[in-house]
């Protein structure tokens, strides 16, 4: 598993990266549509609100812990550019110990966690006591879900990105045939999904490691004064604090983005929520663009070569214009029907579509903080990361107080100027981060990763 950082930087090794993660999260929403038909077979309006929301909680919990996969990618990249297999593997063994140990963390603080989840989002008498018992299962492979986040953070810095489809295809595929088994055959209700989920899960696990087979080969992975060196690991975890604050502020601007638009109404409220999905499906298939940046980005960067760091950037940020306006197109083109086909209620659609430019322009306007976060990613800029996504977050809140009087389209005003606000300021960050990949003085030990 060895990255040629030498390797030429084609537009053929980016797609190579990029369009098995497209795939990948392709499958992602073929999931949740299963688990909900097939409880909507059973006849009642209960098991599909507990899986909904059931879901909606681990989902948001786990959430909390992607950091170990953005971290992880970047932090191996760089490993793997500056030669160093060693530190590549400990960085696996590092992602292993941290996912694993808060999905036990987890386990243990499943009572308190739950509880005040539902304190958030009250729910019926009877839709709390199923989605309950449908965390109470799922939880116990949380240990799995997460390390996966370690697992895939390493294998899409090692370029093996198909290794993860065949991952998200094994998941994804497992689950909906004992969705069905569990919940059609044997009448198991919401404990089938929820089964069904943790025994995916856990196989998952098990078929990423078997993936990163050839690291627990080589002996690094449990050197356990690398893995453990009190150096690295406060590296690590100033990586994955900045990662994980940066996402807590974009989080703030989407979580109330919603809030705000239900002081306008339900129809408003709803003609948001079709819109965001819009926005999701560009954000899920940019995905594969932003992690070919990580990766070539963070192998430049641990060579310390500026001209192919350059060229990474470029290339990956081409492809990633080139989805952007194919998308927003498609919105323009095909957006009205869509939105026909998710709601049938004619105010709700006569309310969306009113909005829709602001949908045509979200991807042209937000490509560039898109992109530029998997180029900052890859090369561990991530104090810069963290900075940025607190300017775009205070100045999207002023936004949305000085365009309150435009009612609903100051709201998406607000949003589409953080995502400009974010590109510009890390633009802005761009010249310093390309610096940072200059070879070091002769005296300077190379410590990347």
């Amino acid at each position: 598993m060895t990255v040629a950082r030498r390797r030429p930087i084609t537009h053929g090794r980016v797609l190579a990266i990029a369009l098995p993660i497209l795939l990948s999260n392709a499958t992602v929403p073929i999931l949740g549509v299963v688990d909900t038909g097939v409880v909507g077979q059973l006849g009642d309006p209960v098991p599909i609100g507990a899986v909904g929301i059931g879901a909606i909680i681990l989902t948001a919990i786990y959430w909390i812990f992607g950091f170990i996969r953005m971290g992880t990618t970047g932090m191996t990249s760089q490993a793997l550019g500056a030669d160093d297999q060693g530190e590549a593997d400990a960085l696996l063994s590092r992602a292993l110990i941290l996912g694993l140990g808060a999905g036990v963390a987890l386990i243990v603080l499943q009572y308190p966690l739950f509880a005040a989840a539902f304190r958030v989002s009250p729910a019926s008498e009877a839709v709390e006591e199923s989605a309950r018992l449908y965390m109470a299962i799922r939880v116990w492979s949380a240990p799995a879900a997460i390390a996966l986040f370690g697992i895939t953070g390493w294998l899409i810095a090692a370029e093996r990105t198909r290794a993860v489809l065949v991952i998200q295809l094994w998941m994804n595929g497992l689950n909906i045939v004992l969705d069905l088994i569990f919940v059609l055959g044997l009448h198991w209700g919401v404990g089938g999904v929820a089964a069904a989920t943790f025994l995916a899960e856990w196989t998952g696990l098990a078929t990423g490691l078997w993936f990163c087979r050839d690291a627990f080969g080589r002996g690094f992975w449990n050197d356990w004064a690398r893995v453990l060196d009190r150096a690295r690991l406060v590296t690590m975890a100033a990586v994955n604090r900045d990662i994980f604050l940066r996402s807590l502020f974009l989080e703030s601007i989407f979580v109330s983005f919603l809030f705000f638009g239900a002081r306008f109404g339900d129809i408003p409220l709803a003609a948001n929520q079709i819109l965001l999905q819009f926005l999701h499906v560009t954000a899920y298939a940019l995905d594969g663009f932003a992690f070919a940046a990580e990766t070539l980005v963070g192998s430049a960067m641990g060579a310390r070569d500026r001209a192919r760091l350059r060229r990474g950037a470029l290339l990956t940020s081409l492809w990633g214009v080139g989805l952007v306006c194919f998308f927003s197109a498609g919105v323009w083109l095909f957006g009205p029907a869509v939105i026909d086909l998710m709601t049938t209620s004619e105010e709700v659609r006569a309310a969306t579509k009113t909005l829709l430019p602001w949908m045509v322009a979200a991807p042209v306007l937000g490509i560039a903080s898109w992109m530029l976060d998997g180029i900052f990613i890859g090369a561990t800029r991530t104090a810069d990361m963290r900075n940025m996504a607190v300017v775009s977050a205070l100045i999207y809140f002023a936004a949305v107080w000085a365009l309150s009087g435009f009612g609903n389209d100051g709201l998406w005003m607000a949003l589409l100027i953080s995502l400009v606000v974010r590109g510009l300021t890390l633009g802005l960050r761009y010249p310093a981060l390309e610096r940072s990949a200059d070879p070091l003085p002769a005296s300077v030990p190379n410590t990347s990763g």
